[in-house]
């Protein structure tokens, strides 16, 4: 499902032969820029799931705290921290500046031409010549392109020139603030059956773990950091020509990356273990940690796009629209479960959004609007139209009015008039209607226009001859007798 939806195909027929590349991530970057509160809170509720820790480091990771780093309240060594700083003083454009998208840029001319020298032995433990190495650095500061294919510069000058570029910056490139949250990721271990601690790494939170982490560092750093581990990762790949391991690696570069500044190996202690092996995971796992979890995922999308049954009809769409030539097929078997199964969610889904909106509109107060909705969901068809779930009430029913007067009133102010009903016994007396009624039915016109003395004449006139037709009866009557 992941292969699928990470790539759709446009139906504008002027773009049918370029695929476009989807972002899984699209939503999760879109919330970090547009929401970065809403992100971060997200981000770090759930790093606080994997994570134990204390207030304060929290507040530290938070950016609410200044970070409390290893021997800041030492003396001992204080002569080094000062020499090291002292080194930091003479900033350039990209060498000893904050980290900018413009330091980036220079400094990825360097990764570039390491990736296509690889093979050299040693490389990044041997150092290059400081000449050529200066050279390079007046270059990068001086924001020109330099062409390093020339054969000007060896491998081993650049590999060293980006380990200076990462020692002088202000801060390590995974900040102060996290350095807490990575030792703790690297005590995550298993538990046995009975729930206690094992010495084998737990792998799979750790990458969570980091994933999460890595979400919430500043952009440009999280964009030098994915460059940095990915040549990391494929270095470490060619070990049998360059002799690099990951873990020869972690130990060249964890002193940049990780620990915090102004610090010697002293300071940390036992702490050194744990973030060179810190440093060898994330070389070993590069390709995984920069994937954002799916339930981060899922949160962002939602917070956009408000239901499943939006996305799903959408991705749905998607599916079915690049069911021609253009969509390659992985599987047809699990690609028709895919679609059936997002053809029921979102089926059912849509009959419930469907109720909820009948609902609403059958709550309305009687109102043309109200008329004219009803008489669009009348055009629907009756699977998709919830009438029958929607508890309505009963109309009131209507009795037929047994006399000419309620006919009247009937016609002229459209209002039901109820009667009594009879006990079911008796049989109802027909009412006939004369001749001279009928007429003067026909007379009055149109109801809307009749007059309220009008029609009380009408009644009058109906009630005189109602009296006289009795009269005549019972003369009738007393005449047989």
């Amino acid at each position: 499902s992941d292969a699928i939806c990470n790539f759709v195909i446009c139906n504008d027929s002027s773009l049918r032969s370029q695929p476009i590349i989807f972002n899984p991530d699209f939503f999760v970057e879109k919330l970090r820029h547009e929401k970065p509160e809403v992100f971060t809170e997200l981000v770090v509720s759930n790093i606080t799931r994997l994570i134990d820790l204390p207030g304060a480091e929290l507040a530290q990771l938070m950016g609410e705290e200044d970070p409390k780093l290893p021997g800041a309240n030492s003396t001992a060594s204080g002569f080094f921290r000062s020499l090291m700083s002292l080194k930091r003083k003479e900033k350039g454009v990209v060498f000893g500046s904050p980290l900018t998208e413009e330091g980036i840029a220079q400094v990825s001319q360097l990764i570039e031409y390491l990736h296509k020298n690889l093979r050299a032995e040693g490389l990044f433990r041997v150092p290059g010549n400081s000449i050529r190495q200066q050279i390079l650095k007046d270059a990068l500061n001086s924001g020109t392109d330099i062409d390093l294919d020339s054969g000007e510069f060896h491998s081993n000058d650049v590999a060293t020139l980006l380990k200076v570029f990462l020692g002088e910056l202000p801060e390590p490139l995974l900040t102060h603030k996290h350095f807490h949250a990575h030792l703790k990721i690297a005590d995550m271990t298993l538990f046995d059956e009975k729930g206690n601690k094992t010495s084998t790494p737990d792998k799979e939170r750790q990458i969570e773990a980091l994933q999460l982490l890595f979400l919430i560092l500043p952009a440009p750093n999280r964009s030098l950091l994915k460059l940095l581990l990915d040549l990391l990762y494929q270095t470490a790949k060619k070990q049998d020509k360059n002799k690099m391991s990951a873990h020869n690696l972690a130990l060249m570069f964890a002193p940049h990356i990780l620990w915090p500044r102004n610090v010697t190996a002293n300071d940390l202690q036992e702490n050194i273990t744990k973030l060179n092996n810190g440093v060898t995971f994330m070389i070993k796992h590069s390709q995984k940690l920069f994937k954002s979890p799916v339930y981060i995922r899922e949160c962002a999308r939602l917070h956009y796009l408000g239901s499943r049954a939006h996305t799903s009809k959408d991705d749905l769409d998607l599916l079915t629209s690049s069911g021609s030539k253009e969509l390659q097929p992985l599987k047809s078997q699990k690609r028709s479960r895919l679609d059936s199964c997002h053809q029921e969610e979102t089926q059912q889904r849509t009959e419930e959004a469907l109720k909820e909106l009948f609902h609403h509109v059958h709550n309305m107060p009687d109102s043309a609007k109200k008329k004219k909705l009803i008489r669009q969901f009348n055009k629907h068809p009756t699977a998709l139209t919830p009438a029958s779930d929607v508890p309505t009430s009963p109309a009131p029913r209507r009795t037929r009015s047994r006399s000419f007067s309620g006919l009247i009133k009937r016609k002229v102010l459209g209002t039901p008039v109820i009667l009594e009903r009879k006990s079911r016994d008796s049989t109802p007396e027909p009412v006939r209607v004369s001749k001279e009624n009928v007429q003067l039915l026909q007379k009055c016109g149109s109801p809307a226009h009749m007059s309220q003395a009008k029609l009380k004449s009408l009644e009058g006139q109906k009630e005189g001859s109602c009296r006289r037709m009795r009269a005549r009866l019972l003369s009738k009557d007393s005449s047989s007798l």
